[in-house]
Formats: structure tokens, C-alpha cells, sequence
């Protein structure tokens, strides 16, 4: 079965303090699903229509244990530590 990758492009980071707690909270999230954090913090470089914000890379044992994590208790608590304090685009991609 392929890897997943979690990928969290921060357009926009309204309240640090807000994303400091989802940061804790969704830590436990990830490593309860068997997630690994392979790259986070500011892009170095951003090309075409990228944006020099926040990026975090997550790696999976496969899409459902991404999807899972996603939307799972332990997660939903960090999401609503984060609430307004971001605007973000998420997306799991399989691996190849």
C-alpha cells in the first residue's frame, strides 16, 4: 500500500497564539495515527502562485489513516484551538 502525505499550506496566519495550541493538539493527533512529520515552517523559496508562509508535510501509512486522522476527536480538538486563527489549504496526496 502507498504512503500519504498530509500537506498544510498556510495562506494566512491571523493569531500565532491560536496556532501555537493546534500545534500541540494536533501533534498528539498525528502520532496517535501512526503520522510523521517530515517538514514544517516557512517555505525557503515559493514559486508561481506559492506563498512564503507556513508549510507542514506529514507522512501516512496510507490515505485512510490520513483521512482518519483528519477527521478523528483528537484532531477536532486542534481544529477548534485553530478556529479563525489561520486560513489554510489541506490536501492528501498518495504517495507513489
Amino acid at each position: 500500500m502507498a504512503k500519504a502525505y498530509f500537506i498544510a499550506c498556510y495562506r494566512q496566519i491571523k493569531d500565532p497564539e491560536k496556532l501555537a495550541a493546534y500545534v500541540k493538539l494536533s501533534a498528539v493527533a498525528i502520532e496517535q495515527a501512526g503520522g510523521r512529520i517530515l517538514a514544517r515552517g516557512v517555505a525557503a523559496k515559493a514559486y508561481e502562485s506559492g506563498q512564503l508562509e507556513r508549510t507542514v508535510v506529514v507522512e501516512f501509512e496510507s490515505v485512510e489513516r490520513a483521512v482518519a486522522m483528519y477527521g478523528g476527536p483528537v484532531y477536532e480538538k486542534a481544529l477548534a484551538a485553530l478556529g479563525d486563527g489561520a486560513v489554510r489549504d489541506i490536501r492528501i496526496v498518495p504517495g507513489v
